[in-house]
């Protein structure tokens, strides 16, 4: 079977210009970079290969953290050493935040300080028309759907707010179709994505005559396009996981049973100086329910350790919520102070010693509740992308489960990319084991259709 088209050996025009493509940070930020690719190779580019030298290299950089913006510049100056010579094109999110900062690099960048100015530097270098969305999606298993842009919070440790305050929805037929494209080029995921999902349908002109298009429409939508394919969605507040939005996770076989659903803290007080817009009690208690309207539902979420005035009463609350919620994976961030925020100036800072022990710590119960949750599918059937398959006569073959979980089974020729059906037999640390589950001759695209995850 062959991979998803991902762009990846595309003729080319008799233009025959070499380009190259460095990406930092988040989801929307690699698929930003997927379209310009396409933009690109449209126009006649092909991407340089091995220790070809491109003629224009494209760094999409990320600001979220000072060591993102050292990322950014250390990738810039890599790519003018590797490329002489070559237009160096910086966009993203460091691009947008201090564009002058980027301006004075030398070798005389060129600097997209917002995104309405993409389609005007790209036309500066022969691209002149930008896709609305993507076919396909380089070097990934996954294709991540970016559907929105912009966050209007005021969370004190984040800078994003302050980079993309403007909340722009895409329509659903432009996702829908977009979707289509990526089913049909062989990719049995889409994660949808964005700078704030859950914003998804608030900005100005997105409702509609019986009210606001939400998420929760949206996937429905996208749930009922034709083919072989399941639906992801990345990370959440838990004020985003609505009651409309669980019914079509509930309801709809192709929505993966797993929400990421962002804590950062399990103290009310911790919250309070984060500007978040739950607290802890709330937290569980969407939790509850979330667990109650769904079979066995994966549940991952980030914890941000040592913000100012973090107590270790505060980080014992922390644990003991985490414990509670049963998540069954968590991706913890030390501090970091971002220039710019409220947070970088708050009294009360954790020294780097304590953050560590408590990163420490928090990551000991991590380990311990993936290793439940993962024990708690043993005899279950999951539903498994495909991502490797070994040589050799065994075909051992690697994948994620609907419930994001890491399974190792035994694969049949053909079955690399493809969603298949695993019994879970025994569960490890960092993975669980299984064995394929054989399906009559031509129902995978009905059962595929049909299934959740048992």
């Amino acid at each position: 079977m062959n991979p998803p088209v991902d762009g990846d050996g595309q003729q080319s025009t008799v233009q025959d210009r070499t380009c190259r493509f460095i990406t930092l940070g988040c989801k929307a930020n690699q698929y930003d970079t997927q379209r310009v690719r396409e933009a690109m190779f449209q126009a006649g580019f092909r991407e340089a290969t091995g220790g070809e030298a491109a003629q224009v290299c494209v760094v999409n950089t990320c600001t979220v953290t000072g060591k993102a913006d050292a990322d950014g510049r250390y990738e810039i100056r890599k790519l003018q050493r590797q490329n002489p010579g070559a237009r160096i094109v910086v966009m993203g999110c460091y691009a947008a935040r201090a564009p002058m900062e980027l301006r004075r690099m030398p070798g005389g960048l060129d600097v997209v300080d917002a995104p309405h100015r993409l389609p005007e530097v790209l036309a500066s270098i022969g691209v002149e028309k930008l896709p609305d969305g993507i076919s396909r999606f380089a070097g990934h298993h996954r294709a991540f759907v970016k559907v929105q842009d912009g966050c209007m919070l005021d969370c004190t440790f984040c800078i994003i707010p302050k980079v993309r305050p403007q909340l722009q929805s895409r329509p659903a037929e432009a996702i829908e179709a977009e979707v289509k494209r990526l089913v049909a080029a062989g990719f049995r995921e889409v994660v949808l994505a964005g700078i704030h999902l859950g914003h998804y349908g608030l900005d100005p002109g997105s409702g509609r005559p019986s009210g606001r298009f939400r998420l929760s429409h949206l996937v429905r939508r996208l749930a009922s396009v034709p083919g072989v394919f399941r639906i992801r969605l990345s990370s959440l507040d838990a004020a985003e996981v609505t009651e409309d939005l669980i019914d079509v996770v509930a309801t709809e076989p192709r929505v993966c049973p797993h929400l990421h659903i962002c804590l950062q803290s399990g103290s009310d007080a911790i919250l309070a100086a984060m500007r978040r817009r739950y607290r802890v009690a709330g937290f569980l208690k969407r939790i509850d329910w979330i667990r109650a309207r769904l079979d066995h539902p994966a549940l991952t979420s980030d914890v941000i350790v040592g913000f100012p005035g973090e107590s270790e009463g505060d980080f014992e609350k922390t644990l003991a919520v985490c414990q509670a919620a049963g998540f069954s994976k968590i991706h913890i961030f030390p501090f970091s102070a971002r220039a710019g925020t409220p947070a970088a100036s708050m009294t009360g800072p954790v020294d780097q010693g304590t953050i560590r022990v408590r990163k420490s710590r928090l990551q000991v119960l991590a380990n311990q509740l993936e290793a439940r949750y993962y024990q708690s599918v043993v005899g279950q059937t999951l539903e498994v992308l495909v991502e490797r398959i070994g040589d050799g006569a065994s075909r051992s073959a690697e994948g994620t489960a609907c419930r994001y979980i890491p399974v190792r089974f035994h694969a049949r020729p053909g079955d690399e990319y493809q969603l298949v059906n695993v019994q879970v037999t025994e569960a490890h640390d960092r993975e669980v084991v299984g064995h394929l589950i054989e399906m009559r001759e031509g129902a995978n695209e009905r059962f595929m259709s049909t299934h959740h995850c048992d």
